[in-house]
């Protein structure tokens, strides 16, 4: 009797154990789905889209335009340049 006693006593702490830290799982999971306050922006002046982009036509031809508008669009955004002469 006090052996199936024993085998309950460890199967209910066992239990009540599993139970605590899926509940501190659970706790975990709900604050990495928080987003966080602040963002942090890099900006850069090359646009690594553009620069892969490019790259890769100067390798091989595209069978779709599908960056077409977006490199359209990034030339709009910001007129390039030219380097200063020394």
């Amino acid at each position: 009797m006090s052996e199936n006693h024993d085998i309950e006593r460890q199967l209910s702490e066992m239990l009540t154990e599993g139970e605590m830290e899926e509940k501190q799982d659970r706790k975990d999971q709900e604050r990495e789905l928080i987003s966080p306050r602040y963002e942090i922006r890099v900006q850069t002046e090359l646009d690594p889209i553009v620069e892969e982009t490019l790259k890769y036509r100067s390798m091989a031809r595209e069978l779709d335009d599908r960056y077409d508008r977006y490199l359209e669009k990034t030339k709009k955004e910001k007129p390039e340049t030219k380097p200063a002469e020394d």
